[in-house]
């Protein structure tokens, strides 16, 4: 399925809910609906919010062309959340309290995410991510669903399961060194289901090391990872520090392993 046609049907799914619920942020007599776009436009991670923004025009744009969603039109308003999880709380509060959307689309990122569910959740909007992936961000801290907050996406699990099968099914692997972001929600999620599926098929963690968003210097971790002997090295991470490791490692002479690597 297209992304257009997936983000108008998570317009009017969210549409629905609104007047379902009986929200006291249902739409007025207007000719439009104002949806808020909490998304990624600078930052760090900035060309997955431009790109789920893009989809997000095409997908109103089309549907506006034949008479919109309830006989309304569509509008989005969007607001940066710079690719930062406090900048993402201020971006949806403003959305909900100045900006009064009927529901919102974002983030990306599940940091991002978690960061503005309880904003969400607190005035009775409804949110739906198209990418943020961690268990958690639909299930409150009593493990109960958040009804407010939705995605149109896979989880962590599966994806870590995917990965930590494929190096061991279909590259016959069986030493992996992981390299996890622990400033990153997503990072960590796949990390541990990756080590938890990989151990459980016979596999070997050589070594576990950590960064943070930002770093540009990798080599002493990556001198440790080589020094483990791995024969994969994992890497759930984002493009920019992504790009630096492997040019690392390569100048490091880790040359002949296989790289994994999620969403760079």
């Amino acid at each position: 399925m297209r992304k257009s046609n997936v983000l108008i049907g998570v317009a009017v799914i969210m549409l629905g809910l609104v007047s379902g619920c009986g929200s006291t942020a249902a739409p007025k007599a207007t000719d439009e609906l104002k949806i808020g776009g909490l998304l990624e436009l600078t930052g760090g991670v900035a060309t997955y919010g431009q790109s789920v923004k893009n989809a997000i025009d095409l997908a109103f744009e089309d549907q506006n062309k034949n008479g919109g969603v309830l006989n309304k039109q569509l509008k989005l308003i969007t607001a940066d959340n710079k690719s930062e999880a406090g900048e993402s709380t201020v971006a949806i509060t403003k959305l909900i309290t100045q900006d009064k959307v009927i529901a919102v689309i974002g983030a990306v990122t599940s940091s991002n995410t978690k960061a503005a569910v309880p904003v969400s959740a607190d005035n009775k909007i409804p949110l739906i991510t198209p990418t943020a992936t961690n268990a958690t961000v639909t299930v409150n801290s009593d493990g109960s669903l958040n009804k407010w907050v939705f995605r149109s996406c896979f989880l962590d699990p599966f994806q870590g399961k995917v990965a930590a099968d494929f190096v061991t099914h279909t590259l016959n692997l069986k030493k992996a060194a992981v390299l996890i972001d622990q400033s990153d929600d997503y990072s960590k999620g796949l990390a541990a289901e990756f080590k938890k599926i990989m151990e459980s098929s016979g596999g070997t963690i050589t070594d576990t090391e950590n960064y943070v968003a930002k770093d540009k210097d990798f080599k002493s971790t990556l001198t440790r990872i080589k020094a483990s002997n791995p024969e994969v090295i994992f890497v759930p991470g984002y493009y920019n520090e992504v790009g630096l490791i492997v040019k690392q490692a390569r100048e490091l002479g880790i040359k002949r392993l296989s790289y994994f690597v999620m969403r760079s």
